[in-house]
């Protein structure tokens, strides 16, 4: 009896990170917590949190990446994520170590980032209503 399997596929902005055929299973990390995936779950869409993400192969075993935000899709037997960003590797304490380094930490300078964008908008909109009236 054959076994029902999945094709993964990973992409970043600038590249197709992995692609892998006859995946198992994948679980990987939303808002509201870790979910998984088997070939016959129904079609669905997921944000993604920064985290790692596990899938199995019958050739590789469980492989573990650390992936940053993004989104994940799966219709059919191909499941499609797309992060920011992703690290591969075998240690599991170093990729946990990744995550909070690069993309934990980045969330915050965003966050930063675009408060102070948020103010300049608010700013120039005020002015510019301002000129506007006079």
């Amino acid at each position: 009896m054959q076994l029902a399997c999945m094709n993964l596929k990973i992409l970043l902005p600038f590249k197709i990170f992995a692609e892998k055929a006859s995946v198992l299973r994948i679980v990987a990390g939303t808002r509201t917590g870790s979910f998984g995936l088997l070939p016959h779950r129904l079609d669905c869409a997921a944000a993604l949190v920064p985290g790692i993400l596990v899938f199995e192969t019958e050739a590789e075993g469980e492989v573990y990446v650390a992936v940053d935000e993004g989104v994940l899709v799966k219709t059919g037997a191909d499941v499609l994520i797309s992060v920011r960003n992703a690290i591969g590797g075998i240690d599991l304490d170093k990729l946990h170590e990744a995550v909070e380094r690069e993309f934990l930490n980045l969330d915050e300078q965003e966050k930063n980032v675009r408060s102070v964008l948020t103010k300049l908008e608010s700013g120039f909109i005020r002015r510019f209503a301002a000129f506007h009236h006079e």
